[in-house]
């Protein structure tokens, strides 16, 4: 069965959207953090300072839903051009 154009264009943006994803989480500088938080960093020792990386990115996730949530939102009722309620 065939694909549709429209279709064939999500999916290539969805992976497109996925590589990058990827591309950024696996650079080392997403592993960076603020100087307030390196500094009291330092002094931990791995696991606390894995602790620390965790919870930093657990803290990431409700923004990040919320700003993919407004996107979802705002696609479903977008308005085509040739659209016209009256």
């Amino acid at each position: 069965m065939a694909l549709n154009k429209r279709r064939v264009t999500k999916i290539t943006l969805l992976l497109l959207a996925l590589v990058a994803a990827a591309a950024t989480l696996l650079a080392p500088e997403a592993l960076a953090q603020c100087a307030m938080c390196k500094a009291s960093a330092s002094n931990l020792d791995s696991v606390s300072a894995r602790a620390l990386n965790l919870s930093t990115l657990i803290l990431l996730c409700p923004p990040v839903a919320i700003f993919c949530a407004i996107f979802v939102v705002a696609y479903k009722h977008r308005k085509s051009p040739g659209d016209d309620e009256s």
